[in-house]
């Protein structure tokens, strides 16, 4: 709440939760995603914006889904605000990933969710019985079942989403549930802004802003996805923070800025010249930057295991080993 405070009033006021036995400090979500979760000490905080930024297809969409699974299946509760995606799209990659963790490589895919969903061969019987014979396919039904209702899906619309109808939606769910939800925008250029300023940085600038102060005011983790500028997407070039769209905003009001890259495309060009055979290896593989962290280290370059085709990544990870560059010549 806006207002004055005295240090001792905080102090008091922490004291009384210590006595009650409860936090005074951020609550933390984590993301599953092991050396992610280490570096951000323990996952994403209430009260703070995290970015994630990306070039097209690399999967930026892809991670923040797995992050809410991860979320919900862990006993917090999420709401999703889709700009681009239906909620049986939706349905489809995360019972995929459910199914890839139950099934492994056997699992069906998400094609194979698609087709069960669509009933095209005319027969009868629910998802659970289409998917029986598959290895983890109605284990991963089970699985969406149990956690389903603590994840909120809004479909919304880039001329009238706007952040004051994010605040609001996220007000009914926690009064819902009981709990504040983790709150994922995907994405963030297309939250509305009816009186925004004429330019696209002035629109930006209204939703980061408007965005940090909900994760203020409601004492919730934000995530937004957002999406990177013409520039930043050429084949060959790194992308950074400020190939970000509305790069100086985002960059000032986040607490946290994760940004992806495909890893052939980073690495440096010794490592494809020389070693032809791990070269092909690192089209697998996508590299998560932490490039702003204000909970601990940033500057920090992590890579995971792309399994795109049951819509998901392997949550363990690693540090990146190799050299990784801003800008090569590409070398097919």
């Amino acid at each position: 709440m806006e207002g004055l405070s005295t240090l001792s009033s905080v102090l008091h006021e922490a004291n009384c939760k210590l006595e009650q036995g409860r936090s005074a400090a951020a609550s933390v979500w984590p993301t599953g995603f092991t050396p992610l979760d280490a570096y951000l000490n323990g996952g994403l905080r209430s009260g703070e914006l995290t970015l994630l930024g990306g070039p097209q297809g690399l999967g930026k969409t892809t991670l923040a889904l797995q992050l809410l699974r991860n979320v919900v299946a862990s006993g917090h509760t999420a709401v999703y605000f889709s700009f681009e995606h239906d909620a049986v799209l939706v349905l489809e990659r995360l019972l995929a990933v459910e199914a890839g963790l139950a099934g492994g490589i056997e699992a069906p895919t998400i094609r194979q969710f698609r087709e069960a969903l669509e009933a095209a061969d005319g027969q009868l019987g629910g998802l659970e019985d289409r998917l029986a014979a598959t290895e983890g396919g109605a284990e991963a039904v089970l699985a969406v079942r149990a956690w389903g209702d603590r994840l909120m899906i809004h479909r919304s619309n880039g001329t009238t989403t706007s952040v004051q109808t994010i605040a609001a939606v996220v007000q009914e769910v926690r009064a819902t549930h009981g709990q504040p939800p983790l709150v994922v925008v995907d994405y963030l250029q297309k939250v509305a802004v009816p009186l925004g300023g004429p330019s696209e940085e002035e629109r930006i600038t209204d939703v980061v802003q408007g965005l940090k102060d909900l994760a203020l005011a409601a004492d919730v983790p934000v995530l937004a996805v957002v999406a990177a500028d013409k520039e930043g997407i050429r084949a060959g070039r790194r992308l950074r923070t400020h190939h970000l769209r509305g790069a100086s905003a985002l960059a000032y009001e986040a607490d946290v800025v994760l940004v992806m890259n495909d890893k052939f495309n980073v690495v440096a060009r010794h490592h494809l010249v020389y070693d032809i055979t791990n070269a092909e290896s690192f089209r697998n593989f996508v590299v998560v930057s932490l490039e702003k962290n204000r909970n601990g280290l940033d500057h920090i370059d992590l890579q995971f295991r792309k399994r795109f085709e049951r819509g998901r990544f392997d949550p363990e990870g690693s540090a990146v080993s190799e050299q990784l560059v801003d800008e090569r010549v590409f070398v097919e």
